[in-house]
């Protein structure tokens, strides 16, 4: 399978422990983002402000658990988020985490656990920008069909023509003109307007 162009992610660090922060630091090669919040409170302010592909999360925080706060970015966003527990909470978390699609990890002194979470994290990612570059493209096309649809029925109505002599019209306008079909059915409906 071929890669279309790498993609650039944004991470979101959320810890009061340095020694996270540069574990995880370490598996983020060509992030053009990374940001580093030590408490719920700075975090939230974080998210409101920008998006971020990843979030990496150590609870507890100094200023609460941080559960809600990782329900809170997954249902607000299209971040992936992994949250790392002291293993005496792991079950209790995973089992409230898990549904929302959070990676809930024990803490580990090993790097290879993280670092294969970073990367499945980052092609989650990718697979999900590609299928909105996909529902983009639909989306322009769509749009582009309904308002080549709007000016044929125009020109049926105000020039007489028949539908497919308002679709040559249309295709010869742009030719002739350089434009889009959408920008030309758009001048043609201002036109008849």
């Amino acid at each position: 399978m071929s890669k279309e162009k790498d993609i650039s992610h944004s991470i979101l660090i959320i810890s009061s422990s340095e020694q996270f922060e540069v574990q995880v630091k370490k598996f983020l090669v060509g992030f053009r983002t990374i940001e580093v919040r030590k408490t719920e409170v700075l975090a939230r302010q974080a998210v409101l402000e920008q998006s971020y592909d990843l979030v990496a999360l150590r609870l507890p925080l100094p200023d609460g658990m941080g559960l809600d706060l990782a329900m809170d970015i997954v249902e607000n966003s299209t971040s992936s988020v992994m949250v790392m527990v002291p293993r005496e909470l792991y079950e209790e978390v995973a089992n409230e985490l898990s549904s929302y699609g959070i990676l809930v990890l024990p803490f580990s002194e090993e790097s290879f656990q993280l670092e294969k979470t970073i990367s499945y994290m980052k092609a989650r990612q990718d697979i999900i920008y590609r299928l909105s570059q996909k529902i983009q493209k639909a989306e322009e096309k769509t749009e582009e069909v309904r308002i080549v649809s709007k000016a044929k029925l125009m020109l049926m109505e105000e020039k007489a023509m028949s539908e497919d002599e308002a679709h040559r019209f249309i295709g010869r306008m742009a030719m002739n003109h350089g434009i889009s079909r959408k920008k030309a059915a758009e001048e043609i409906m201002e036109e008849l307007e």
